[in-house]
């Protein structure tokens, strides 16, 4: 709702605020189309006008991401996570940061957060399950945060795709390879699916894990 001074006229922090929205707008519309860099220099100044925005901060988190740029992504969700420390989607981008950049207990511990604020969002579960899984340890923890998502959100092929490296790391190939067809029958086109597959039919050679692994830049969910 816009505010009023005395005169009638639209009130500078409202306009200020609109601005902002507008910005954040425009940018997200720019990151729904793939557009990065356009996206991140749209949203910059309407974050250097308005740094009290917990949406803007998360957005440009997530930009910074999908940019190859842990370090400054890290840097964007903590002043969402200053704003407003028990936002889940802060705690989980800062999560995916501090994986990115190696601080894999930092990591941990941030995405076992955002599980605490929201237990009832899968993408939260799945986010421990990735956490654990780069952290290369407690794989059966990892394994039934994957297991949780899927409980939450059976028709997302996306938690099933987890489930499937969880339980490869766990030595369960036979389990896996269920869990990554299922994964494939509702996302038939994913490479990375594919490729997991036929590592464990033998059809292909397993491959270092690259630091992306498991993460989904572009996921609106």
């Amino acid at each position: 709702m816009r505010h009023f001074a005395e005169n009638g006229r639209v009130s500078p922090d409202s306009s200020a605020q609109s601005a902002t929205e507008l910005g954040i707008a425009r940018a997200a519309a720019l990151f729904e189309r793939l557009d990065v860099p356009a996206a991140i220099a749209v949203l910059e100044p309407a974050l250097v006008a308005d740094p009290s925005t917990v949406e803007g901060w998360n957005l440009m988190a997530r930009l910074r991401l999908a940019a190859d740029q842990a370090a400054a992504a890290f840097d964007a969700a903590n002043r969402a996570i200053a704003l407003a420390p028990d936002n889940p989607r802060s705690l989980a981008t800062a999560s995916r940061a501090l994986s990115l950049l190696g601080r894999h207990e930092e990591a941990v511990t941030m995405a076992y957060r955002a599980v605490i604020v929201e237990p009832v969002n899968p993408q939260w579960h799945d986010r421990v399950a990735w956490a654990l899984l780069a952290a290369d340890r407690q794989f059966a923890d990892a394994e039934q945060s994957a297991r949780t998502a899927i409980g939450l959100d059976p028709n997302e092929a996306h938690y099933y795709f987890t489930h499937g490296v969880t339980l490869d790391a766990l030595g369960h190939s036979d389990q896996a390879r269920q869990a990554l067809l299922t994964s494939l029958k509702m996302e038939p086109e994913n490479p990375v699916a594919q490729h997991r597959l036929a590592v464990l039919n033998g059809e292909a050679a397993r491959e270092p894990e690259p630091k992306k692994r498991g993460w989904n830049p572009f996921r609106r969910k």
